[in-house]
């Protein structure tokens, strides 16, 4: 369940001046204590908040911390991917050497014709093309990629735990995103992940 920005307010109130009455607590949002009753009632009820007679409200932390952190955990990778970097399997080395260092990645998805995902190729894959003696301008990418089965991938439903889990167990720097049909809608990175539980702390 998501907080609304009222009981978020709440929460901020009770935390900084708790034990704290209902009725201090609606002044200081400029509303009737009718207005934020049934608010108390729900962060009661999620056991944010707890109240004793003739002392107020006071935020109950440590589950207050568990939710926030259980909340975080259950995002789904829909909610923080970013847009899928993606290149053709005809494109040649040259071009995706070029591509990869415009959108500053470290590894690039490729697609066949029907858009849906053919293979990774990373900057060591690119690497080692580049140290042979291959045309880089001729030789398309799809001759130096990963290909599919081996891929690690998620579905825009995977949870964010799930996610860090794959990247972390199998050593990689991103997963890419895929829907039903597979065609590639998102990618979630190392730096996703660290981006989210950064944002999370602050």
């Amino acid at each position: 369940m998501e907080l609304s920005k009222r009981q978020k307010e709440i929460i901020d109130i009770v935390k900084k001046e708790g034990p704290i009455s209902s009725k201090l607590i609606a002044e200081k949002l400029d509303l009737s204590r009718a207005t934020i009753r049934s608010d108390l009632s729900i962060l009661s009820m999620l056991e944010i908040l707890n109240a004793k007679p003739n002392v107020g409200y006071y935020l109950i932390q440590e589950d207050y911390k568990l939710k926030e952190i259980e909340r975080l955990y259950n995002k789904k990778v829909s909610e923080i991917m970013s847009e899928p970097i993606k290149v053709e399997e005809e494109t040649s080395i040259y071009d995706t050497i070029v591509k990869m260092f415009l959108e500053d990645v470290g590894s690039i998805v490729v697609i066949n014709n029907g858009g849906k995902l053919s293979g990774v190729i990373s900057r060591k894959d690119l690497l080692k093309m580049s140290i042979g003696k291959n045309n880089l301008k001729k030789t398309p990418v799809s001759l130096a990629m990963t290909r599919n089965p081996k891929i690690i991938s998620v579905f825009p439903d995977t949870t964010f735990i799930e996610a860090a889990r794959k990247i972390r167990y199998h050593k990689i720097d991103f997963l890419p995103v895929l829907n039903g049909v597979k065609e590639v809608v998102g990618r979630i990175s190392k730096t996703t992940i660290i981006k989210t539980f950064v944002d999370y702390t602050e």
